[in-house]
């Protein structure tokens, strides 16, 4: 996990909160990020909320809830560019300390139906957004990417330290 890399402390705690997925995808992102933060009672400590989504254009790219939908989303981004949003809030008693997002450009490689199909099989595409996982067996879907890496991955971490610096120890 990233924050155990930093040696940052935290506890996961799932928010339950109710997401939007309509709209500009960065303000999405931010939105559902905000909820997240602010349905986690921190009891004095802070709280960070995260959510990351994939966009082409303003078309959002969610998680595939089964594999055909995983083939289809990575269908629809093979050989082409797509954007990582990344939104977070850090909130302390439902005061906001810091918020924010990042945008990571990732262009996919062109890709066979049998390629897909492969990486499909893995089962990697489940619970991600746009349906693969840039630090795993999806890394060999993508020919470029431009911006932070970390963000892909689903913490936008350089724009959590610019916004909250306070996050490492």
């Amino acid at each position: 996990m990233i924050l155990e890399q930093l040696g940052v402390a935290f506890e996961v705690r799932p928010s339950g909160a109710e997401e939007v997925d309509e709209g500009l995808p960065a303000a999405v992102a931010q939105e559902n990020a905000l909820r997240k933060a602010l349905a986690v009672e921190g009891g004095g400590t802070p709280v960070l909320g995260v959510d990351t989504l994939v966009a082409t254009e303003l078309e959002i790219w969610g998680k595939p809830p089964n594999r055909q939908a995983a083939c289809e989303t990575i269908s629809r981004l093979q050989g082409r560019e797509h954007e990582v949003h990344s939104g977070f809030a850090v909130v302390r008693d439902g005061d906001v300390l810091a918020a924010g997002g990042a945008v990571t450009a990732v262009t996919f490689r062109a890709l066979d139906d049998e390629a897909i199909d492969r990486y499909v099989e893995t089962g990697e595409w489940q619970g991600r957004a746009g349906g693969y996982a840039i630090q795993g067996r999806g890394a060999a879907l993508v020919r470029e990417i431009r911006g932070c890496y970390l963000n892909v991955v689903g913490l936008p971490v350089q724009a959590i330290l610019d916004a909250w610096p306070e996050l490492l120890p």
